[in-house]
């Protein structure tokens, strides 16, 4: 899929927390040949790669148009390349026409947005990322159980809306360390938390450590909420930030992962690092004393555009790409049951499977 995507131009700016780590800036040698350090994982995760040819797989069998609610990931490119395809993107149910068809992102919705599309006799085909769906069923497990739940995550996002809508009487979201103290339970023995899963895993744990310094019977959800793609691509910036000068991130400045890519690199020693939609936005400023280059993209973003860049760093003489690989990632999850049910129904089969990765799931995601 992602070879067919033809990249395009793009207006929107770099974005940057101008912090860094001046003792392990100081230590480079910025003398020393031009370099690129290509972080590895990176790219579409198998959540991303499934919502995208869901959309792909509902147009090319339904035909266009089929309306798809909010972005279907957090990637300007994608958004604009399925919408030249047939897609019509819409914010809420009410603005499809009764009877059509719609998907749901890979964020995830909550009870109150199927119930408004079943109102309309919508036909839904959900595209929420397996590792999401995990969490509103710890989320509404939890609440069978009467625990306050604090649900670390930015308030506002969209797979956060659709969490806490699972139990709204008992979430309660908590954006950041800084806003623990103002947390009030009902019962300090009851609480539990769980989290967004595209959030910095450091920042994560130290909002937990703060809330169990005042819970202390605080609970574990009963594994990671942060996904694997999200903790993998951090990893592979936490390994290559000491040695860059400059470190670029493909991504949209609506993706939560995205953004934290960016925070990663200059809080574990990047002297800079910039999130860009395309390689057009890279500002020549930014090479001023350069030598090496980390290049990495949120999970939502396309291997093409990541490609553009590193052509666009060739320009500027930066032709040596050393790939730093911390984990390989094999995880694949089928389509949408929706989806899957109609194309056998018509005796056809996805001509573009998904592919995340090789490995199914032990268990139907959908």
């Amino acid at each position: 899929m992602t070879e067919t995507l033809a990249p395009r131009p793009s207006g929107s700016p770099a974005v940057g927390r101008h912090r860094r780590d001046d003792t392990a800036a100081d230590r480079r040698d910025t003398t020393a040949a031009k370099r690129v350090l290509l972080a590895a994982p990176r790219g579409y995760c198998a959540g991303v790669d499934r919502a995208v040819v869901a959309v792909e797989q509902a147009i090319e069998h339904y035909g266009a148009p089929v309306y798809v609610r909010k972005e279907i990931v957090h990637n300007k490119y994608v958004v604009e390349t399925l919408s030249e395809r047939g897609a019509i993107f819409v914010d809420e149910t009410d603005e499809v026409p009764e009877g059509a068809r719609v998907v749901f992102s890979a964020h995830g919705v909550s009870p109150a947005v199927h119930a408004a599309a079943a109102a309309r006799s919508l036909e839904t085909i959900d595209a929420t990322c397996p590792l999401v769906t995990k969490v509103h069923r710890e989320a509404v497990r939890f609440a069978a159980d009467d625990y306050d739940i604090l649900l670390i995550g930015h308030e506002g996002h969209e797979e956060v809306e659709g969490t806490a809508g699972e139990a709204p009487d008992h979430v309660q979201v908590v954006n950041s360390p800084d806003e623990v103290d103002r947390v009030t339970v009902r019962d300090p023995d009851k609480v539990v938390w769980i989290s967004q899963t595209t959030l910095s895993v450091d920042e994560t744990m130290e909002t937990v450590r703060r809330l169990r310094e005042r819970f202390p019977t605080l609970q574990d959800p009963p594994s990671d909420d942060i996904c694997y793609a999200t903790q993998n691509r951090q990893v592979a910036v936490k390994k290559l930030a000491p040695e860059c000068d400059l470190v670029i991130v493909v991504g949209s400045r609506n993706s939560s992962n995205s953004v934290r890519l960016v925070e990663v690199a200059k809080e574990y020693g990047a002297r800079a690092a910039y999130l860009v939609d395309y390689a057009k936005e890279i500002d020549p400023a930014w090479f001023d004393g350069v030598a090496t280059v980390g290049v990495t993209s949120g999970a939502s973003v396309p291997e093409i555009l990541v490609q553009d860049v590193l052509a666009h760093l060739a320009e500027r003489g930066f032709v040596d790409v050393s790939e730093v690989r911390t984990a390989t990632e094999d995880l694949m999850f089928s389509l949408p049951r929706e989806l899957r049910a109609a194309l056998k129904d018509s005796g056809q089969s996805p001509s573009r499977p998904a592919r995340g990765g090789r490995r199914s799931l032990p268990f139907d995601p959908a």
